[in-house]
C-alpha cells in the first residue's frame, strides 16, 4: 500500500469510529435505604451508588412513610413497594404502600395503600410478572397476596393463610411468627420462613391471580428452636439457604423445583466458637455467581462469609464486623462487587468491597442514616 493510500484508509477508520456511537457505559445503581421510624420521622432514602469507589451519594428523601420495615422492587424497576405502619406491631394490621420509581431521581409517587393483613409486617417479595406482590406479617403470624393492578398499584388481598403452631423457645415460639416469603426462580412457589413453628412453608403460587394455596407436602422442617427467618435461592435453583434467628446458624436445604419439596443437607454456625454474648441472625444473600453466602449477626455485629461448594455446602470464610450496630440487612450489586450493610440501630450503612477469595473489605467511613432496615438496589 502506498503512503497516500495508507493515510487515505486511516482516515476512513477515525471517520467510522466517529460516525459509530460508542456502547453507553452502564449505570450505576440507585439504593434505596428505609428509614424506620413513626410519624413525619420515617421515610425512604435514595443513594447513587458510585460502583468504581464503592461510595453512596444521597439524591432524595420520601418522607411519609411510617415504619417502612421492608421493601420490594417490580422486576421491571419501575415500582417500589413498602411497609407502612402507624404504630409497628400494634393492634391494626399493617399497610403495603406502592410507589413510582420516577426516573433516575430517586423520587418515588405514591399510588396507594392497602391493608397488609396482619401486625408487625416485616417482609415483601413480588413475583417474576410483576403481578403479585406477597407480605409476611409477623406478630400476627400470617401471609397474604396482593394483586398488581396495570399502573402498579395494588389491590385488595387475592389471598390469605394464617399459620399455626409453636415450637420449643418458650419466649419467642409460643405462636407462630411469619418472617419472611420468597417466590421461588421459576414462579411457581413461595417459601414462608416461621420463627415461631420452625417451619419453612410452601405455597404454590398462581401469578395470574396472584393467589397463594398450600403445597404438598406443606412445610420443611428446621432445627429445634432456630427461629427460621429470611431464606433466599441459590443462583443455580437447586438449594436454599434460610438464615436461623434464634440459634445463630445457617441452614442449607436441597430443593425439588418439580415438588415444590426441601430436604435439610447442612447446618452451620455464624458465630465465632469462643463467643459467649447475646446475639440474633438477620438476613443473608448470595454473590450472583452464587460462591459465596453472607449472614448478619446482630449482637456480636459481625458479618459471617462462607464459601459455597459445588453440592451447596458451606464452609466459613471469616467473620467481619459490620462496622455498625445491629445489622439488619444487606445488598449486593449486579456484579457482585460490592456488599451493603443496613445497621439499623447503629444508624448506618456500610459498604463493603467482595474480595475473590469471598471476604470483606470496607470501602470508608459508613454512610450516616437513621434506622436502616432495609436496602433495595435499582440496577
Amino acid at each position: 500500500m502506498t503512503p497516500d493510500r495508507r493515510v487515505l484508509a486511516l482516515a476512513l477508520v477515525a471517520l467510522f469510529l466517529v460516525a459509530v456511537p460508542s456502547a453507553a457505559p452502564a449505570k450505576d445503581p440507585l439504593v434505596f435505604v428505609t428509614e424506620f421510624a413513626p410519624g413525619d420521622k420515617g421515610g425512604i432514602h435514595a443513594y447513587e451508588f458510585d460502583t468504581t469507589a464503592g461510595k453512596l451519594k444521597s439524591i432524595h428523601r420520601t418522607g411519609g412513610v411510617e415504619n417502612p420495615f421492608f421493601l420490594a422492587l417490580s422486576p421491571d424497576g419501575k415500582f417500589l413497594y413498602s411497609i407502612h405502619a402507624k404504630q409497628f406491631g400494634g393492634k391494626e394490621n399493617e399497610e403495603v404502600a406502592a410507589y413510582q420509581v420516577v426516573g433516575r431521581t430517586g423520587e418515588l409517587k405514591l399510588l396507594n395503600r392497602v391493608s397488609a393483613e396482619g401486625t408487625a409486617a416485616c417482609y415483601l417479595d413480588t413475583d417474576k410478572t410483576g403481578k403479585a406482590v406477597l407480605v409476611a406479617n409477623y406478630s400476627s403470624g400470617s401471609v397474604a397476596s396482593l394483586p398488581v393492578k396495570a399502573d402498579g398499584s395494588l389491590g385488595e388481598k387475592a389471598s390469605f393463610a394464617q399459620h399455626k403452631g409453636s415450637s420449643v423457645n418458650p419466649q419467642r415460639q409460643k405462636e407462630p411468627h411469619a418472617h419472611s416469603i420468597v417466590v421461588s426462580p421459576d414462579n411457581k412457589y413461595a417459601f414462608a420462613a416461621d420463627l415461631g413453628t420452625d417451619q419453612i412453608l410452601c405455597y404454590k403460587l398462581d401469578p395470574t391471580t396472584a393467589k397463594l394455596t398450600p403445597n404438598d407436602p406443606p412445610f420443611a422442617t428446621a432445627p429445634a428452636g432456630a427461629g427460621p427467618r429470611h431464606l433466599t435461592f441459590h443462583p443455580n435453583g437447586k438449594r436454599v439457604y434460610v438464615i436461623n434467628e434464634l440459634l445463630n446458624s445457617v441452614t442449607v436445604f436441597d430443593y425439588d423445583a418439580a415438588a415444590g419439596k426441601l430436604t435439610e443437607k447442612q447446618t452451620i454456625s455464624t458465630l465465632p466458637t469462643d463467643f459467649k454474648g447475646a446475639s440474633h441472625c438477620a438476613d443473608l444473600k448470595i454473590t450472583p455467581d452464587g460462591k459465596f453466602l453472607y449472614g448478619t449477626n446482630r449482637g456480636h455485629d459481625s458479618i459471617a462469609c462462607y464459601g459455597i461448594a459445588d453440592d451447596g455446602k458451606l464452609t466459613l470464610v471469616a467473620i467481619e464486623p459490620s462496622l455498625g450496630k445491629g445489622p439488619q440487612n444487606l445488598a449486593l450489586t449486579a456484579d457482585g462487587q460490592w456488599l451493603l450493610c443496613a445497621n439499623m440501630p447503629g444508624n448506618n450503612v456500610a459498604v463493603f468491597g467482595i474480595a475473590k477469595d469471598g471476604k470483606l473489605k470496607s470501602a470508608g467511613d459508613p454512610v450516616k442514616q437513621t434506622g436502616p432496615s432495609c436496602i433495595m438496589l435499582l440496577p
